[in-house]
């Protein structure tokens, strides 16, 4: 043989070697950190040396998926997404309800048992695979694929009230520009001198308090019932459409627009936050609050109701079932540190609630001052009309008051008890705590405006964050499956929202808020997560994750993931479940109505059409799951094929993705490939055939150019189901 034949073909057998090595790689061959990851579709001839967009033939087409900018850009979504509302406002009212100091050790203990585990078996699969939920879990097994669309539906559900508490504070900062603020006092009826101050003021007000006057009568302008529609509420109306019109210019571009709004959205509540606790501390009373906070009630840790609403809170904190996680680390390179990640999350989302909970209970300490001052001097008033005093001394000292309303002549004229400790065991939590509770601490504020607007505009961006998250949650499974335009849908998904949510601002919505809250999305979750760990512990088998594992990370994680994974989160989350089932069989579906004429709450039983939503919106919520795995079963929908969708599935692996409207069929993934199998934009030079057109295999060196659907692999043998 020649010499240059030898030359030939030893260089021939070097690129097919090359080739294989490429196709059957789990990595990308060119992956820079962060940035677009694509497969290049050059032209005839075109051999797409490049690996990046930006760097790719600019005279071929391109199917690529965004990707993060920065590491810290993906780091601040995902903590955009797990700091929320429920870090302000929920933790805070757990702790005090639950025993003080010692609700932490808890939810410490559940936080390493359950929260890190499940958040890094999130961020693990979303980054090996690189598709959104529903997308996942068709590449682990088909028939599991309907837990992608049921965390879709959760998400959708969440996003619908969710927004709807942005478009309270919306309208609560839009007020916050007014010395003194709306809420400072309670309105008058008419101005007349000559009648006493009581007169004037009204009546609703008068039983309770200016700010709870304002948030049920003017704001919500609520019904007495959730029976009563009573009507949109048009205030509420333009907030929710102000809002829906954020959340939809922030992610039309997906996270390549709200990436870059992340910076200010996720870092913003923390300065407010310290700013707030530096100015609380210098508050007279605060340190009572925070110390009421650190006492802990250590008998109260042998409660299991309080390790369920730790597991419940660890469970939500962290966002995890809403495939918002698996979405933003979809765009992520495969060889992150996502354990790394997942650690340094769950630990900023812990110190978050811990700082929210020293704030809140610390302004709580120096409004249970204020009212236990007024309380002392009610009681004053009272004995100074028994004893006829004209000059009254307020500024008596605690132990002078004391001393003076334990003389037997004062025993009879019922004086309230004045302790701070009443006070603070007063729980509050929710829109009570934000809109009622802390707006009522700030107006005695000095710059109260300015408080107030600082902490408004807090909760605004933590919401925002996290529907961020929720959204994307919903967009990328849909994309990646259907592949559908993200502005089309973004921008659709955002009006069929508002629509939808015309029915929480209705003077009745309050009511409809929290039936969706306790009912949208508590068990569908749970089913869930229990879901996506026996898929990989299970199904797909943990010694492979494990490895799959190793070969993106570059190391084994520890063993205590092993068996976190395999027996005791399952475990953990089934007990959850069934105790959240009990729990809800056991409480009728109630909600707490303010009723105008007696200015109180008041516990009311949802309607049978009430009852019927709810249980609605559970089956609606989880019914994709059984739905998805009896078409499959049944081969209704077989694994091959998948109806309207774009991307066909068989276990571990993709099997046909078609083109996007208007692309070419020929800028698909290759048939039969996972992402991680496809070939790298250097391919060798003999491993693809072209068919020709007699029915013969004809040797293309770069089949057109193009790695799309109708090139064989020449001469070898049926490949073996690849893992993740």
């Amino acid at each position: 043989m020649p010499k240059n034949s030898k030359a030939v073909k030893r260089e021939l057998d070097d690129d097919v070697t090359e080739s294989v090595k490429d196709l059957l790689s789990n990595e990308d061959a060119c992956d820079n950190s962060f940035k677009k990851s694509s497969l290049i579709v050059g032209n005839h001839g075109g051999e797409g040396k490049e690996c990046d967009v930006e760097e790719g033939g600019s005279d071929g087409e391109e199917e690529e998926r965004p990707a993060w900018n920065s590491k810290l850009q993906y780091i601040l979504a995902q903590v955009g997404f797990s700091v929320g509302l429920g870090n302000v406002w929920r933790f805070p009212y757990l702790c005090q309800k639950n025993g003080g100091g010692a609700y932490l050790v808890p939810y410490l203990i559940l936080l390493i048992l359950i929260g890190i585990p499940l958040f890094f078996l999130e961020l693990a699969v979303g980054q090996r695979i690189r598709r959104g939920s529903i997308g996942v879990w068709n590449y682990i097994s088909p028939r599991l694929g309907g837990i992608g669309f049921a965390s879709c539906v959760v998400c959708f559900f969440v996003a619908l009230y969710y927004n709807v508490i942005i478009s309270w504070s919306l309208f609560y900062f839009s007020q916050s520009f007014q010395q003194p603020l709306p809420w400072h006092e309670c309105p008058r009826i008419h101005k007349n001198k000559s009648s006493p101050l009581s007169a004037d003021v009204e009546p609703e007000c008068e039983k309770s308090s200016a700010t709870t006057y304002y948030w049920y009568r003017e704001a919500l302008n609520i019904s007495n019932s959730i029976s009563e529609g009573g009507g949109l509420n048009w205030k509420m109306t333009v907030c929710l459409l102000v809002a829906w019109a954020m959340i939809c210019l922030a992610m039309i571009k997906g996270i390549q627009s709200s990436g870059k709004v992340m910076y200010f959205s996720s870092l913003f509540p923390y300065v407010v936050l310290i700013c707030f606790l530096i100015r609380a501390l210098l508050l007279e009373g605060s340190i009572d609050g925070i110390r009421h906070m650190f006492t802990p009630k250590l008998e109260i840790m042998l409660d299991p109701k309080v390790w369920r609403e730790a597991a419940t809170q660890v469970f939500f904190a962290l966002g995890l079932g809403f495939g918002g996680v698996i979405a933003f680390s979809s765009y992520n390179k495969r060889d992150n540190n996502c354990h790394f990640d997942a650690v340094l999350v769950s630990l900023i989302n812990f110190f978050t609630s811990v700082l929210a909970t020293l704030v809140v209970f610390a302004v709580l300490g120096f409004k249970a001052n204020i009212m236990n001052a007024k309380c002392i001097r009610l009681n004053i008033d009272k004995i100074g009309r028994v004893d006829n005093l004209t000059d009254i001394n307020y500024n008596m000292s605690l132990a002078d008051y004391h001393q003076l309303i334990k003389q037997e002549k004062y025993q009879g004229l019922g004086l309230d008890p004045c302790d701070i400790e009443n006070e603070l065991n007063k729980t509050v939590h929710g829109t009570g705590l934000a809109f009622i509770a802390f707006t009522e601490a700030m107006t005695h504020f000095p710059a109260s405006p300015f408080w107030s607007v600082m902490f408004f505009l807090m909760l605004i961006n933590l919401g925002l964050g996290s529907m961020f998250g929720t959204i994307e949650g919903i967009a990328t499974p849909l994309i990646d499956t259907f592949k559908i335009r993200k502005e089309f849908l973004t921008v659709g998904c955002c009006v069929l929202a508002f629509s939808i949510g015309l029915l929480f601002v209705q003077r009745s919505g309050n009511y409809f808020v929290t039936m969706f809250d306790d009912y949208s999305a508590t068990l569908p979750l749970l089913i869930v997560v229990i879901l996506e760990n026996v898929a990989i512990a299970w199904f797909y088998g943990i010694d492979k994750f494990f490895e799959d594992l190793k070969d993106m990370l570059g190391f084994t994680p520890y063993r205590f993931y092993y068996y976190m994974w395999k027996y005791i989160t399952p475990i953990l989350l089934l007990i959850l479940l069934c105790s959240s089932f009990i729990q809800l069989i056991m409480t009728p579906p109630s909600y707490s109505a303010w009723i105008q004429e007696e200015a109180r709450e008041q516990t009311l039983y949802f309607p049978p059409w009430g009852i019927v939503v709810c249980i609605s919106l559970v089956v609606m919520a989880i019914m994709p799951v059984p739905v998805v795995f009896a078409l499959r079963y049944f081969n209704i929908i077989n694994e091959n094929t998948s109806g309207l969708s774009t991307v066909s599935y068989k276990k571990g692996r993709i099997i046909k993705e078609t083109a996007r409207p208007g692309e070419d069929d020929d800028t698909s993934l290759i048939q039969g490939k996972s992402p991680s199998e496809a070939p790298s934009p250097m391919p060798g030079n003999s491993i693809y055939r072209k068919q020709s057109s007699n029915g013969g295999p004809e040797v293309d060196t770069t089949p057109n150019g193009r790695y799309g659907i109708g090139y064989l692999m020449a001469d070898m043998p049926d490949m073996p189901e690849s893992d993740l």
